[in-house]
């Protein structure tokens, strides 16, 4: 018979002592269980103990948190958080070096776990540690751990950054800007910044004043990427509070990091996508603002287009006859309102920044311009390409491709290198794709009536270009030489062919009869990867240094197992260093997106709409929960499918049904090599049981 849910088997330690095994009831109080472990031991006091987990991050075991606990768990009796927490601040503040130092190691250590922190903060522990740092007197090892202490404190968010001193920032900022400090110091100081900047609007302006961003982009120079990474992110949060030219930001990333011979790690990777996007972001303004018919400065900026097309020089003052013409030249630029084209520009967006983009080419590739310009508008045959308007609808297309405004997601490492090359990439780039544009429309002998399909057409091989990641400009021009429109259409057909193979009867009866079969083999793709297990990142409030699990299914697949990791490992994680599993049989359901319990809370959130995409959860008996937010989209499906496939219930993602399609045109186009024609006999072949059988594999990997 199972012994009842609310009983739990643990093991307790005390140092020099023999473990006690026990089994404890979820329904006792906790101090009631402490008391009992005490007295078997000889131990008094037992309101001064508490238990602690022994492996892992060790966190003090609450009232709250004891439903956590599960069977074989091993447990250790130690001081309560209020007694290690006094002893520690004395310790703190003794005069004997060594030991101050070995308290502020522990303290580090201990300021990780929020019930010993909220003991530590309620006895004024942050303010002493605060003052150790002002004092300027604590070097090396000994301020590395203060920092680490504070910063992990604070973390908690049980008292606001905004108690924070001047003389404390003045501190901190103080070892940012020494040429020579440890780089532990380094670190934790950048973080404090970061944290400062991103959850005080007041701290912020007495952070902007001792740090300035030409001071971080020194520590780009260095070779350590950790500090690189920190660097970027706290210029990242300065950004964040305050948009300024990032350009030459950009630029050092792009020497310093990108270019370096380490390969990119996954925080690096994020936080150069939020500068990327950050750096996108200064032109929402621009493109969310329209143009005045009526204000005469931003009316000669088209005055200016159409000289530098048709006059060379600037018009005489007052030249009647020449603005007789505008309307003529005006048709010619292409632009839809020939009269006043000012009122091309009044739809957000793109506003005011198509007119930007334009101005650039006309006057930094005047050349290009030019003959742009003058090869359409000389043109009779009806199949001209209106540079004005295209100018518009590209602006308005790269916008939507780069989510221009949008916030940057969590977990997103989609940065482009050549983003990173141009001190001016956002307008370099317009001029690399309306040169595309101009001569796709060629290719497509494209007249009026074909706009949309043309800017369809660019629209796809800009994207195609993209998923690229060229490094450079000139490897994007490459590529897009690469997508011209006979490859486009060869690709749309080729795509098309492996998605609607075969769409004549014989062939969907053949379909309907090897479904079964290659559902099968999807499913046992699934839980092949599943018993390999995944890695995944755990969310926080911080992301300076990331933590990761790993969770993988028995070879039997009867058993969850998972447990924390120190680092994203490189390969598969033996069983034997994942602490905590799960029976199978005591799952009752996945949930996905909305539904799971860790996203009720932020799926209201833009910045985490692409985080609820990848979340889903396991629910088991009796009322616990076990939280994934996948690494990709891919990874998403592997699981959700997985564990759908594991509780024997239909498969259904997006990518299940894909993968579905492309097996089965796998299947049927083999086994048709060796027919005449296509007509399926009235007294087919039984299918064989094994998927072996057929010649053709299917990798995940």
């Amino acid at each position: 018979m199972p012994p009842p849910a609310d009983i739990v088997k643990v093991a307790i330690e005390w140092p020099g002592a023999n473990a006690q095994l026990i089994e404890m009831d979820q329904k006792r109080p906790l101090s009631s269980i402490i008391r009992e472990v005490c007295d078997g031991w000889s131990l008094s006091g037992a309101e001064q103990f508490a238990l602690r987990y022994a492996d892992g991050p060790q966190l003090y075991i609450t009232e709250q948190s004891r439903g956590e606990i599960k069977n074989g768990t091993i447990l250790r009796l130690a001081i309560s958080p209020a007694r290690a927490a006094r002893q520690l601040l004395e310790r703190i503040q003794s005069h004997g070096i060594d030991a101050r130092l070995e308290a502020l190691k522990e303290l580090a250590k201990l300021s990780a776990d929020p019930t010993f922190a909220a003991e530590f903060i309620n006895m004024e522990g942050i303010g002493t540690l605060a003052r150790l740092v002002e004092s300027g007197t604590h070097f090396g090892e000994m301020l590395a751990f203060t920092l680490t202490a504070f910063l992990e404190l604070m973390d908690h968010g049980i008292v606001s950054w905004d108690l924070i001193s001047l003389s404390f920032i003045k501190q901190i900022a103080g070892y940012v800007n020494q040429p020579m400090v440890d780089v532990s110091i380094l670190q934790r100081s950048l973080a404090i910044l970061e944290s400062m900047v991103l959850n005080s609007h007041s701290l912020y302006h007495r952070v902007a004043q001792e740090i300035t961003v030409g001071q971080l982009i020194g520590h780009l120079q260095v070779s350590n990427q950790e500090i690189q990474t920190y660097a970027i992110a706290l210029i990242n949060a300065l950004f964040l509070k305050a948009p300024e030219d990032r350009r030459q930001v950009m630029l050092f990333v792009h020497q310093h990091v990108i270019r370096g011979n380490r390969p990119i790690k996954a925080e690096m990777a994020h936080q150069l996508y939020v500068l990327q996007v950050l750096t996108f972001n200064l032109l929402e303004e621009r493109m969310m603002t329209k143009m005045d018919p009526n204000d005469q400065a931003q009316r000669d900026i088209i005055f200016e287009l159409r000289r530098i097309a048709f006059d060379g020089e600037n018009d005489p003052a007052g030249t009647e006859k020449r603005k007789a013409m505008y309307t003529k030249d005006y048709k010619m630029l292409g632009f839809t309102n020939h009269v006043n084209p000012a009122m091309d520009f009044t739809q957000t967006p793109p506003g005011m920044l198509a007119l930007d983009n334009m101005l650039y080419l006309a006057k930094v590739h005047q050349d290009t311009y030019i003959r742009i310009v003058l090869e359409n508008s000389s043109r009779e045959d009806k199949h001209e390409c209106p540079f004005g308007r295209c100018a518009i609808e590209l602006t308005r297309m790269l916008c939507e491709i780069l989510q221009v405004g949008e916030l940057p997601n969590e977990g997103c490492n989609d940065y482009h290198p050549m983003f990173f090359t141009h001190d001016r990439a956002w307008e370099e780039f317009f001029c690399v794709c309306i040169q595309l544009l101009n001569k796709t429309w060629k290719e497509m002998r494209a007249t009026a009536e074909d706009f949309n399909k043309v800017m369809q057409v660019v629209r796809e091989q800009i994207t195609r270009a993209l998923a690229m990641k060229p490094s450079s400009l000139d490897q994007l021009k490459n590529k897009l030489r690469g997508l011209n429109y006979s490859e486009i259409l060869r690709l749309r057909q080729s795509e098309r062919m492996s998605q609607d193979d075969f769409q004549s009867p014989p062939i969907i009866e053949l379909r309907e009869r090897i479904q079964p079969e290659i559902l099968e083999l999807i499913k046992q793709q699934r839980l092949n990867r599943l018993c390999e297990g995944s890695c995944f990142r755990k969310l926080g409030n911080r992301r300076r240094q990331e933590k990761f699990w790993f969770c993988r299914l028995s070879l039997n697949h009867k058993v969850l197992h998972y447990g924390d990791l120190d680092e994203s490992p490189q390969g598969e994680v033996p069983f034997e260093l994942l602490s905590d599993k799960i029976p199978v049989s005591d799952i009752k359901s996945v949930v996905t997106g909305k539904d799971c319990p860790h996203m009720k809370e932020k799926s209201a959130l833009k910045q985490n709409k692409e985080v609820l995409e990848l979340a889903f959860s396991v629910l088991y008996d009796p009322d616990e929960t076990l939280n994934f937010v996948a690494p990709n989209k891919y990874e998403y499906c592997i699981w959700t499918d997985g564990l759908c496939a594991l509780l024997g219930r239909e498969m259904g993602s997006d990518l299940t049904r894909s993968d579905l399609d492309t097996l089965i045109s796998m299947e049927m186009k083999l086994r048709l090599l060796d027919l005449e024609n296509i007509t399926i006999p009235e007294a087919p072949p039984p299918v064989p049981k094994e998927p072996s059988s057929y010649n053709f594999t299917y990798n995940y990997s």
